[in-house]
């Protein structure tokens, strides 16, 4: 309860305001919470060899704290409101699928405000997002409200049923959406590739590109400065796929990568991403 009335207050405020707040609140993540710190700089490092441009560690430490910040604004304010402050490149690949009544699987990483494609794509045409019920259940009521209401937005949990659900969109020609690079549970993903390091990768987001007759688009929204909004990127893969589950599970790591190059502090990288669920046997080689 004390936590959706933090919500609603925080919605009220500004985006600039909220992403100022989420500066702060980032800056004091990174600094009391060392094993936070180690990961954000590790994993930063293992993505660029140990040499990380300068000035990417803390602009993203600012930038976790404002996409914590943001979700407020974005789960809460009027959908119009949200939508009026993206501008979108690459909207003819959403057209061309539609004229062609394909499927569209959007695959977006944990980069910039990765709530923001769904909403957007929903604001115009169906769109059935995969999500997992929040560990901390006054959580679920919020994510309802900042997902489940938005107009054309429908979820599907992370089960067999929600796949299903999945599957029967791509085949009517509707649009889904999914965050491959979230480390899944034990049976649900395979080791793979991500910035030269194995991962436990979700198949999920693989199986679905093989439906036939689905487009994959790439999507992503980037955070503009000063509370201005968010530009939404959207891009045909580099890499195609193809191929058996475990190389489309390594082609899409590499589109990931590929997006995450573009505004590296953008990414949570304090997510732990090379974490091993419960269950799920590292390889021997790294054992």
């Amino acid at each position: 309860m004390l936590l959706a009335r933090l919500f609603h207050f925080l919605s009220h405020r500004s985006l600039a305001t909220l992403h100022r707040l989420g500066a702060v609140a980032g800056w004091l993540t990174y600094c009391l919470s060392p094993k936070y710190r180690r990961r954000l700089k590790g994993n930063l490092a293992q993505a660029f060899g140990g040499s990380v441009p300068e000035g990417v560690v803390p602009a993203a430490v600012r930038g976790a704290g404002e996409q914590a910040m943001e979700l407020p604004w974005v789960w809460l304010r009027s959908p119009s409101e949200v939508i009026d402050t993206v501008k979108v490149s690459g909207w003819e690949l959403v057209e061309e699928a539609r004229a062609n009544r394909r499927g569209i699987l959007f695959l977006t990483p944990h980069l910039g405000c990765f709530e923001i494609s769904a909403q957007f794509y929903g604001s115009r045409y169906p769109i059935t997002v995969l999500y997992r019920p929040p560990k901390r259940a006054e959580l679920q009521p919020l994510i309802e409200a900042g997902r489940g209401s938005r107009p054309g937005m429908r979820l599907a949990p992370a089960d067999l049923a929600g796949v299903r659900r999945l599957i029967k969109a791509l085949r009517a020609g509707e649009a889904v959406g999914m965050l491959p690079d979230q480390v899944p549970g034990n049976g649900e993903g395979v080791w793979a590739p991500f910035f030269g390091r194995t991962a436990y990768s979700m198949t999920l987001a693989a199986r679905l590109s093989e439906v036939s007759g689905t487009v994959v688009i790439m999507a992503w929204a980037e955070r503009l400065p000063r509370g201005a909004g968010y530009h939404l990127w959207l891009s045909a893969p580099e890499s195609p796929l193809e191929g058996d589950t475990e190389t489309r599970v390594a082609a899409i790591n590499r589109e990931m990568e590929r997006l995450i190059r573009r505004k590296p502090e953008q990414y949570l990288w304090g997510y732990n991403r090379y974490k091993a669920p419960k269950g799920a046997a590292r390889p021997e080689s790294q054992s």
